[in-house]
């Protein structure tokens, strides 16, 4: 393999090109019928879904036959030696809302170097808005540095969060919601993780939670707002691992106010909703 097959800008440009093209086929369906069916009884998929994974995979697997694709929709592969290397692709998150025409979705790819996020890009092809980061570089929109916001008090945030399409009774967010609602100048639900995490990298929100995410949810936005200056953990304050339970992301200034409350809601919620849904 080339040096510039193993660069990091060589896998962000692919990545870029990728999210581009993924992002005309949604922006091209947006306003068309949708066809839709069910992964659940409410976790629904479009043929949209599964034609932005087919363009993003079959360039991934072009440039890197080498290296893993794990995809929301099923699009798995490997490469028949172990690789280092981890893509983790969304290729449309926020799939009820582009189902029923509310323009909040995203494509979402990122890129895991020994399970640590080497690389991010997520394309809003509403407002055609570029998000990346490379480990160490920064983060950019449309190639202009962000940093996420200076506000050093709970109280004075805006806060965002979204619930899952599954076990909705018990699932423990909606303590959490009331709590943080209550400490801050408000919580937004998009319902678009990938977004919601941009939106804490440019400094719009000041921190963000949720449970249940999967890899592909996060492996892009969690770098983006690290690169941007903020923090991503889990509840207790461990390094947040793509996959794992919860995830908290903030600025950095309120992530303890927030790990705090967070703490005392699972104090004080019913046994049966108190923890992580598994």
């Amino acid at each position: 393999m080339s040096q510039e097959a193993r660069s990091p800008v060589h896998f962000l440009d692919v990545a870029v090109e990728a999210a581009r093209e993924a992002g005309t086929i949604i922006a091209q369906a947006a306003n068309r019928p949708k066809n839709i069916s069910y992964k659940g009884e409410v976790d629904l998929v479009t043929e949209t879904d599964h034609k932005s994974e087919a363009a993003i995979l079959a360039r991934l697997r072009h440039h890197f036959p080498a290296h893993a694709i794990v995809a929301e929709e099923g699009g798995a592969s490997g490469p028949q030696a172990p690789s280092p290397y981890k893509w983790y692709v969304d290729p449309l998150d926020g799939t009820t809302n582009f189902a029923h025409g509310y323009p909040m979705f995203a494509v979402s790819i990122g890129l895991l170097e020994n399970n640590e996020p080497l690389i991010g890009a997520v394309y809003n092809p509403v407002t055609c808005e570029m998000f990346t980061a490379i480990r160490n570089e920064g983060a950019y929109r449309d190639g202009a540095r962000i940093r996420v916001s200076s506000v050093a008090k709970l109280s004075k945030s805006l806060l965002a969060t979204g619930f899952p399409s599954h076990k909705r009774v018990q699932n423990p967010n909606i303590h959490y919601y009331w709590e943080f609602t209550l400490h801050s100048h408000g919580v937004r639900r998009a319902g678009s993780a990938a977004l919601d995490l941009c939106s804490v990298a440019c400094g719009q929100f000041e921190g963000f939670w949720e449970f249940g995410l999967k890899p592909w949810d996060t492996a892009a936005g969690m770098l983006l707002v690290r690169e941007a200056g903020g923090m991503v953990t889990d509840f207790a304050g461990q390094l947040y691992h793509p996959g794992d339970a919860g995830m908290l992301a903030s600025n950095g200034l309120v992530h303890a106010e927030m790990q705090a409350l967070a703490a005392n809601v699972a104090a004080q919620a019913p046994a049966n909703v108190a923890g992580s849904p598994g």
